[in-house]
C-alpha cells in the first residue's frame, strides 16, 4: 500500500502526519526514522481499524480503489 504523508521539519527533528488516516502521526529525530516510525504507525492504525470493523454491526467488506 502506498499512503501520503506530510513531513514537517523542525528543530527537534521531524513529525510526520497520514492526511488519509486522521490522527495517525508519528516522528523521529530523522527524516529516514520518521518515515519508518510512520510505516509502523500507519500498520498499527489498519490493525485497529480492522478490529473495529469486525466488532460493528453488518457485513465488512473491502473496497479496491483503482489509481
Amino acid at each position: 500500500m502506498v499512503y501520503k504523508v506530510a513531513l514537517h521539519r523542525s528543530e527537534e527533528g521531524y513529525s510526520v502526519t497520514v492526511p488519509g488516516l486522521p490522527g495517525c502521526c508519528s516522528q523521529g529525530d530523522t527524516e529516514e526514522e520518521a518515515l519508518d516510525n510512520i510505516a509502523d504507525a500507519i500498520r498499527e492504525y489498519l490493525e485497529v481499524a480492522a478490529e473495529l470493523a469486525a466488532e460493528a454491526e453488518g457485513e465488512v467488506r473491502e473496497v479496491v480503489i483503482p489509481e
